[in-house]
């Protein structure tokens, strides 16, 4: 890498929605400078993505697209005529990074696979997103979010086992491949800084998720056996899920050893009963621990219930926290989680940082860009006039 962090590397940003827009969206933010190529007159789908800022559809005020391009130059091109594809070869020939998640088909059926364009450039490192990966019998096959979750394996494992598999609430298939592909591009363009030689990144989405099943697998190749829904059930024991206590809901885990702590802070003799003082023996009589918690439970908020489990050796309990209790976490704007930047068409608004820090490269705080906002400044760096590009755009080029 050089010595100004990630500064100077050019990624080229041929994604829509979600998981391939996280991607570069975690590169503009360490640094890199990130040109994001969107269709004329409509850009990346992700604008048309409710919810909207006020209510108000319009391409400018998507959240998800605010938040998924932040940091970002947009510029307009028309990938099926010539004169875009060219002017996109142009474009590669100066990249060190091309980010794309288009189905597999389609990057070929415009000419622009990596063999062509690694013809042109060499060091050029292409990271291609998609629901399976670019081989293999469902390569072409159609996914969206829920899908991807349920054949990953992780949506039979999400849930209760009394009732059906749940989804998870967020696009967190997207986005466990967005992080994915993040650091396999960083990888491929370590290599390149020693060889001198670009790489192609294939991701599937599916592989992904399901790499996530880590030791749930291994229960299967070791064991022959299937990993179930457990919901808030843990078999080492118990108190182990979600309780409801004075002002909402609280996570409380403590098994093993760590129940001695509930025992001394609920302050129930009947805790102490010998049928509760193993693991196993909890876990059998789960409904009668439950039962003698609550009381205790309900007198106290979800602040003193944490406080008080997680300042105690390897215990833990947690507050479940949403989204305005996020924004106003301690924790979080200790450490400068969020920014805020005020975009000309959504108003002020609260972005993230990244989920992670580094001492030497500062998260780039900046706001996502208008639809085609950076076209004089990319294309006139290409060497086109004021009047080329007015041309280009009287005939849908740009």
């Amino acid at each position: 890498m050089n010595g100004n962090g990630l500064e100077g590397y050019k990624v080229i940003d041929l994604t829509h929605y979600v998981s391939g827009p996280y991607c570069t969206r975690l590169m503009a933010g360490v640094g890199m400078e990130v040109i994001k190529v969107e269709k004329p007159g409509e850009g990346d789908g992700a604008r048309c993505m409710g919810p909207f800022v006020n209510d108000e559809p319009d391409i400018e005020k998507s959240i998800p697209a605010l938040f998924l391009n932040a940091n970002k130059k947009s510029i307009t091109l028309n990938l099926k005529t010539s004169q875009g594809r060219d002017i996109f070869l142009e474009l590669i020939k100066g990249a060190d990074i091309l980010v794309e998640n288009f189905m597999p088909r389609v990057m070929p059926s415009l000419g622009l696979d990596y063999e062509t364009l690694r013809g042109l450039n060499p060091a050029l490192v292409m990271t291609s997103i998609s629901n399976f990966g670019q081989s293999g019998p469902y390569r072409d096959y159609e996914a969206s979010e829920i899908v991807e979750y349920a054949l990953s394996g992780l949506m039979y494992i999400t849930g209760t086992p009394e009732a059906t598999p749940l989804k998870l609430g967020l696009d967190v298939s997207q986005q466990v491949a967005a992080q994915y592909a993040f650091m396999a591009t960083l990888a491929a363009l370590y290599s390149r800084e020693m060889t001198g030689e670009g790489d192609y990144v294939d991701v599937s989405i599916m592989e992904c998720n399901t790499g996530l099943l880590d030791w749930q697998l291994g229960l299967l190749l070791g064991l022959d056996f299937i990993y179930k829904r457990l919901g808030d059930l843990n078999q080492k024991g118990h108190p182990w899920g979600v309780f409801s206590c004075q002002d909402g809901w609280v996570c409380v885990c403590a098994i093993g050893g760590n129940f001695k702590y509930v025992t001394e802070m609920v302050g129930d003799p009947r805790l102490r009963d010998p049928k509760f003082m193993t693991s196993a023996g909890r876990l059998e009589n789960r409904d009668e621990v439950s039962s003698l918690l609550l009381p205790w439970l309900v007198e106290h908020t979800r602040e003193d219930i944490f406080h008080a489990l997680c300042t105690k050796p390897s215990c833990a309990g947690g507050m479940v926290l949403n989204t305005e209790e996020i924004v106003n976490c301690p924790q979080l704007n200790s450490r400068n989680f969020f920014y805020q930047v005020e975009h000309p068409e959504a108003g002020k608004a609260l972005y993230p940082k990244g989920p992670f820090q580094m001492s030497e490269i500062p998260w780039k705080e900046g706001r996502a860009p208008l639809l085609g906002e950076y076209n004089d400044e990319v294309y006139s760096k290409l060497g086109y006039s004021k009047a080329e590009l007015v041309q280009l755009r009287q005939l849908n080029v740009i």
